[in-house]
């Protein structure tokens, strides 16, 4: 009888030890700037370089997560910047995770976002660092951990940026040519309504009926405007209109779509998930940019195409210039959905003069190819991390 008892006392005991979860022991956040190739115009700032929040999650199982939160132009953007994300992960999100269960990532994510709202650009990166931690655990990548992956190939358009009409025409030609790109977007709204148009349109034409044009308006034109110039976009052929009215005017969006055929897309009105059942409600868009960092994870992104699937509206891939981290985390997440008709703009990598990884994205084909392997299925180069990373 003692025998039994010890027995028994002895196999709970080896039993609980080897079911026991990985505990999160440590969180680092490291701001590298990588310079771009060429000055990057948008409609609010011009990038010379990227800066971006790699996050490192190790757990006491001896596995480590990355990620990335990244934004574009400082603040001229949104409410985050890089220094902030640094902040507000460190301060704010790391001490709700330290000594937690790291493999219960919905646990983890309901506590950051009750405890810490807004904040979707850092938010984002933690989740991936989670989601890329726990791939690597359970040896798949971060796509089989949403079911896997429809395509293993996402089509990738580049933007035309020189703000120089015969540059621009000349770059695309030869990217045509390389069979690197098909389609091409350009950020207007710095300029006026008739100059930008008329650039656009000189574009579309130099390059032909096969080769897709996108603009780009970032919130920069009113309603009225954006009704007049729409129509000369629409009769000049170019392929799809992005964001052209200030991100609150749902309803603007919504008598646009129905207004024109040439598609309409929504991308800063269709940050969260509640933004995006808004929109399906009025049909605020015929096309919804749907972006990991200001849907604030993987898993709202993906909520999001669900909503947008059953509304009939088609997925674009949004980038917001992430480095290879962030930018192979959204190809993960966008391999998964069935209705991305427009492609993604994940070129942000392209537009850097270096890399802090070991394996860089294969770009060929006017596609990106998903990588191989667990997690992310990418590995930080320490040495680049070390050279590009704040003081």
């Amino acid at each position: 009888m003692l025998f039994y008892f010890l027995f028994f006392v002895d196999f709970s005991t080896k039993k609980s030890k080897k079911m026991s979860s990985p505990i999160i022991i440590n969180i680092e956040t490291i701001i590298v700037d990588l310079p771009t190739i060429r000055p990057h115009k948008l409609s609010m700032a011009t990038m010379m370089a990227q800066s971006m929040v790699i996050i490192k999650i190790t757990s006491d199982d001896g596995i480590e997560g990355i990620g990335e939160s990244t934004t574009i132009g400082g603040m001229t953007y949104g409410a985050e910047s890089p220094e902030g994300m640094k902040l507000t992960i460190d301060k704010y999100i790391a001490p709700l995770l330290l000594n937690q269960d790291a493999t219960n990532i919905n646990a983890l994510m309901y506590a950051v976002n009750k405890n810490v709202k807004g904040n979707t650009f850092a938010k984002a990166g933690i989740e991936t660092a989670l989601l890329d931690a726990q791939g690597k655990r359970l040896n798949v990548s971060v796509a089989q951990l949403f079911g896997g992956a429809i395509t293993n190939r996402l089509g990738v358009l580049w933007t035309l940026a020189s703000g120089d009409t015969q540059k621009d025409i000349d770059e695309a030609l030869r990217l045509v040519a390389e069979n690197r790109h098909n389609t091409f977007k350009l950020k207007i709204g710095r300029n006026t309504p008739k100059v930008d148009v008329a650039h656009v349109s000189a574009i579309k034409k130099a390059v032909g009926d096969d080769i897709k044009i996108t603009v780009d308006i970032n919130q920069a034109w009113t309603e009225s405007v954006a009704k007049k110039w729409i129509q000369v976009l629409q009769d000049n052929g170019i392929d799809l209109i992005e964001q052209p009215i200030t991100n609150t005017n749902f309803d603007g969006l919504a008598r646009l779509t129905e207004y024109f055929h040439v598609p309409i897309m929504a991308d800063e009105a269709c940050a969260t998930i509640f933004d995006a059942i808004k929109l399906c409600k009025i049909r605020g868009g015929s096309v919804f940019a749907v972006k990991v960092m200001k849907a604030g994870g993987l898993y709202n992104t993906a909520k999001i195409a669900g909503m947008a699937e059953a509304a009939d509206i088609s997925l674009y891939g949004g980038t917001m210039l992430e480095g290879t981290i962030g930018t192979v985390a959204s190809a993960h997440i966008f391999s998964a959905f069935s209705n991305m008709d427009w492609g993604t703009e994940l070129f942000g990598p392209l537009l850097l003069t270096d890399d802090i990884v070991v394996n860089p994205i294969k770009y060929e084909n006017c596609t990106l190819e998903l990588p191989k392997g667990a997690g992310l299925g990418i590995e930080l180069d320490e040495d680049k991390i070390n050279k590009y990373k704040r003081p």
